[in-house]
């Protein structure tokens, strides 16, 4: 795993910042242009304000996506829009056509940065999930049909959403174990419950009808709602190659305990199967990839310590986990 220089906040953001106003010089906004820090998860989000206009720049960690990747984010992300009526954000190229803007800053590695147009809309409304929810599976599915017949460029990586990604000695996000709150007897039910998503996992296998480019992150945060373009999707950082279910799980990333989530799968899946075929044995392992992605957040929560999502959850949100874990290894989820 790298180590997640964003985590360190302070000085670390305060310099990131800086990054981010040098790299507007290379973009064709005005000298007096804002800059204002909108998140942290992987990466530093900012808005741009420049008179009536804004922007959304992305200044990216170190060492989590070369150039490449970035570039066959941006690529998906183009054709998605282009090829399949997926609404996402298009790139703005800095003054000299780049897409992606790299900044030097002293006695440190250089930051890739991209800009995006800003895009209307809001999270979907907190009562109206279920109904939500079957629009998602069907714009999901959309999503996936694309990936499958995409004709990747040659030049196209991005990593996998595997095993090894979340449990091996080089995991995405770090070691479960190493989450906050993970105390002996945690550590005894998330241990099992590992064991019982490898065995299932490695028996659900990677076929080409299970496994493919997905976006990975397809939680609220990521969704723009909006009363004349619909459903947005945003921030593609962490698509890759991952099981297609994963984007389910993803969905309901943090408010996997909720009692309307049984509901919001349900509606999910039909809007899915609006689209796409999902065959029952496929819809039989959802809460797997629902326990899959909550284990994934486990150390997520635990090596992304400026993440003010990582901070207000903390050990509850491994409690939480425990007690799903509980449920789910007596089959009553």
């Amino acid at each position: 795993m790298q180590v997640h220089d964003l985590s360190a906040g302070g000085d670390v953001l305060t310099r990131v910042e800086g990054v981010a106003r040098r790299a507007l010089r290379r973009y064709d906004v005005s000298p007096e242009a804002s800059v204002t820090l909108l998140n942290v998860s992987e990466n530093a989000t900012f808005t741009v304000g420049d008179g009536g206009r804004r922007a959304i720049l992305r200044v990216h960690r170190l060492g989590y996506h070369s150039l490449e990747a970035i570039a066959s984010e941006l690529a998906w992300l183009d054709a998605l829009r282009d090829e399949a009526g997926v609404v996402t954000p298009r790139v703005l190229p800095a003054r000299d056509g780049s897409r992606v803007v790299t900044v030097r800053e002293p006695g440190s590695e250089p930051r890739h940065c991209v800009m995006f147009e800003f895009l209307p809309g809001a999270e979907p409304a907190e009562d109206r999930l279920v109904e939500e929810f079957e629009r998602l599976g069907a714009l999901t599915a959309r999503m996936h049909r694309h990936a499958r017949a995409w004709a990747r460029p040659a030049s196209f990586t991005r990593f996998h959403w595997d095993l090894d990604a979340a449990f091996g000695p080089r995991a995405r996000w770090g070691r479960w174990q190493d989450g906050v709150g993970v105390d002996r007897e945690a550590h005894a039910v998330l241990a099992r419950l590992e064991d019982e998503l490898r065995r299932r996992l490695e028996r659900f296998g990677k076929g080409p009808d299970r496994y493919g480019l997905i976006h990975a992150d397809l939680r609220l945060a990521n969704l723009l709602v909006d009363g004349r373009a619909g459903t947005s999707v945003i921030d593609f950082d962490d698509c890759g190659l991952g099981w297609y279910l994963y984007d389910l799980g993803a969905a309901v990333s943090f408010i996997e305990h909720r009692p309307e989530v049984p509901h919001m799968a349900e509606s999910w899946v039909r809007g899915y199967r609006s689209v796409l075929d999902l065959p029952k044995e496929d819809e039989a392992e959802i809460w797997t990839f629902i326990m899959f992605r909550r284990l994934l957040l486990v150390a997520w929560i635990g090596s992304h310590s400026a993440a003010d999502v990582a901070g207000e959850l903390g050990a509850g949100y491994t409690q939480g986990s425990c007690e799903l874990a509980e449920r789910y290894l007596g089959g009553s989820l």
